[in-house]
């Protein structure tokens, strides 16, 4: 249990320290941004998480994949059992064989895995100019930067500056190692439509898919923490249990 505190409290640490990115022998400095998971005592904002969950669903998953994750996951989001059933139900998901040993398309249900939006690799690369887009399920861990990498990714494209070109087919982007990313800018002003008012700026876009993205990523963070921080409590009692009875078996020794 020892363990798993310090691992906690070392990921935390981790999380909450701006990462500098190298592109082409420069660093590149990652800026932070204030999240709600973020501190020792962060935890995920449901209402963010789930509107990231809308940009993932419909802007990134026409790319990218998340295997990882099941449709009954996005319940500990807070959404409820019909709403998850809902959107289970609007993919279609092969299946079989049948009692004639053909496959067929079903609706999708909360047991399915999330659908990947190509049959396999070699269409994803063909469809995307070579690129293959990464698969997201641990995307904020599998970067250096965690979650400050990620929004400042999706909030860092923009004109290239004086005496820059572009090689073919790239994009400029302040944060991407080497400046030049095969991938468009994802994200455009009220591309996607809130139900609860929130404005659909890029930066509110960007911060509410990441914190999806986090919480795919790690989502017994809140439980570890939670954990982490009894067993330093416990820990702290005990040491000063362990001193008091020491004080008082030794206390009559001169």
């Amino acid at each position: 249990m020892l363990r798993t505190a310090l691992g906690a409290f070392a990921v935390i640490g981790a999380l909450a320290t701006a990462t500098p990115a190298r592109a082409a022998g420069e660093a590149i400095s990652i800026p932070n941004h204030p999240f709600s998971f973020d501190g020792i005592f962060g935890t995920y904002d449901r209402a963010s998480a789930q509107r990231g969950f809308q940009v993932y669903k419909e802007v990134c998953s026409n790319c990218h994949a998340m295997h990882l994750l099941s449709y009954r996951n996005l319940r500990e989001l807070g959404l409820t059992e019909q709403q998850v059933a809902a959107i289970a139900s609007q993919v279609q998901v092969q299946d079989g064989p049948n009692d004639e040993g053909q496959m067929f398309e079903r609706d999708g249900r909360p047991s399915d895995r999330f659908r990947s939006p190509f049959p396999n690799p070699q269409a994803a690369r063909a469809a995307n100019n070579g690129a293959y887009p990464p698969d997201l399920s641990v995307i904020a861990k599998a970067r250096n930067g965690g979650a400050d990498y990620l929004y400042a990714l999706l909030t860092g494209y923009a004109d290239p500056p004086p005496g820059v070109t572009l090689m073919d087919g790239m994009n400029y982007n302040r944060y991407f190692p080497g400046h030049q990313i095969a991938m468009a800018a994802p994200l455009n002003p009220d591309q996607v439509e809130f139900a609860d008012g929130t404005p659909g700026t890029v930066e509110n876009m960007a911060r509410d898919v990441v914190t999806f993205l986090q919480w795919a990523a790690e989502p017994e963070l809140e439980q570890r923490r939670a954990m982490g921080f009894k067993i330093i409590l416990f820990l702290t009692i005990l040491g000063g249990l362990a001193y008091a009875v020491k004080r008082r078996v030794w206390a009559d020794v001169h």
